[in-house]
């Protein structure tokens, strides 16, 4: 099967990116820095074909969608679930990085000499807050929201233009099925750009070993082996959850959303996942209108794996400079963490000015941020992958609470075929 070759050539561009990076650094090390710069070329042209699939995509399949839903009680009544679900699984998230952080205590007794407090981070702690996020959500341009890749822009512009679509009726049919096509086109965009994905990935690795060496693993393995199974609980509870609804049919979800979680882990970008994403919850049977629907919006408010590293760092942080937060103010960083997260797409390392800005508000030392820097890649790994499985999961529970969830079917329904069923 073409999944099983893509993943197969997936993992063995990781093994070769880790063995190249190593041998770099083991017997050319005045090369390996420049070696990281060059080969990242590889990876930076995947991620921007990437991000030239995506805006389209997403424009085109969510109008389809919401156009055929037919009515801004149907579309109200999907956004309310979805964002009841979102806020439940952020909260959750949020909430076990406290309560794992909290046991296992990473940050106590660190054996690594902690940075001035004085010192730069070099992390611009921007402040994030709920009326920023709201105004940076409404589009100026659809042309600018495309141009920057706002996710959350182009889904507020497309949920107007869907829902004028489905009131004009057949007025709008003409341009409901060019825009379907549209999507069938930027579909099989997708499928020429994944083959691409393999040298992407042994770029990505072997770049990020060749600069930091596998070496910082064994510096800092105590603290990323605690958030791995911090990360490892909430799949558990994530899948747990989906299974409240899913039943037997999880097992089929979790091997099929297989590829994309690798593809995310890999390049440390749940962005590259999204196109593959999509493709694979449409084969496992949950209407396109939904998936189209539920995973933009997830972008921006259901990145789970991202905050529960939030919580998780901010604590970490505190505990190596030996600083207690009472119960008082850890339910309070939890509530801040509820908002500024929102705001996290399309910010440059996100998590970062989050964690950075939240340090602000707590006086902890945001120098501290610096003990971050040097593994964060090998985290977002794990971010990434866990941001994707979290979403691919809302958008079948979603999709199941609307009876929108079809048995597996071989091959995708096209968007155009979709467009022309009665709602």
């Amino acid at each position: 099967m073409k999944m099983n070759k893509l993943t197969l050539a997936i993992l063995i561009a990781m093994l070769l990116g880790i063995a190249t990076g190593q041998g770099y650094r083991l017997f050319a090390p005045s090369e390996a820095p420049a070696f990281a710069v060059n080969v990242t070329l590889l990876t930076d042209i995947f991620l921007r074909l990437i991000k030239m699939i995506i805006a389209p995509l997403v424009f085109t399949t969510l109008v389809v969608g919401i156009a055929k839903m037919g009515d801004t009680r149907t579309v109200g009544r999907i956004g309310a679930k979805t964002l009841g679900w979102f806020m439940f699984a952020s909260l959750m998230s949020l909430s076990l990085g406290l309560l794992m952080v909290t046991l296992m205590q990473p940050g106590s007794g660190l054996s690594l000499p902690l940075p001035p407090e004085s010192a730069s981070s070099g992390i611009r702690a921007a402040s994030l807050s709920l009326r920023d996020f709201i105004a940076h959500a409404i589009p100026k341009s659809l042309v600018e929201a495309m141009a920057n890749n706002e996710i959350l822009q182009i889904v507020v512009f497309s949920l107007f233009f869907g829902l004028a679509a489905a009131a004009l009726g057949d007025a709008a049919k003409p341009v409901v099925m060019l825009l379907a096509s549209a999507a069938e086109i930027m579909l099989k965009v997708t499928g020429y750009v994944m083959n691409f994905a393999p040298f992407a990935v042994f770029a990505a690795i072997s770049a990020m070993v060749a600069k930091e060496g596998l070496g910082i693993l064994a510096t800092y393995g105590s603290f990323m082996a605690q958030f791995y199974l911090a990360l490892a609980c909430l799949w558990l509870l994530l899948i747990a959850m989906g299974s409240l609804f899913l039943r037997q049919r999880t097992p089929r979800l979790l091997a099929l959303i297989r590829e994309p979680v690798l593809l995310a882990f890999s390049t440390a970008s749940s962005e590259a996942a999204y196109p593959k994403t999509l493709q694979r919850l449409e084969r496992f049977g949950c209407a396109k209108r939904i998936a189209s629907f539920v995973l933009p919006m997830g972008y921006s408010f259901n990145l789970d794996g991202s905050m529960m590293y939030c919580t998780f760092a901010v604590m970490f942080i505190a505990q190596a400079y030996g600083i207690e937060l009472s119960f008082a103010q850890q339910v309070t960083m939890l509530l801040l963490l509820m908002v500024t997260s929102k705001g996290m797409a399309g910010v440059p390392r996100a998590s970062l000015v989050v964690i950075a800005a939240t340090l602000n508000q707590f006086h902890i030392p945001e120098a501290g941020v610096l003990l971050l820097l040097g593994i964060d890649h090998f985290l977002d790994m794990g971010r990434s992958a866990t941001n994707v499985l979290g979403n691919a999961i809302a958008a079948c529970v979603v999709a199941k609470t609307e009876n929108c969830l079809a048995e597996e079917s071989r091959e995708p329904a096209s968007a155009s075929s979709e467009a022309r069923q009665p709602a």
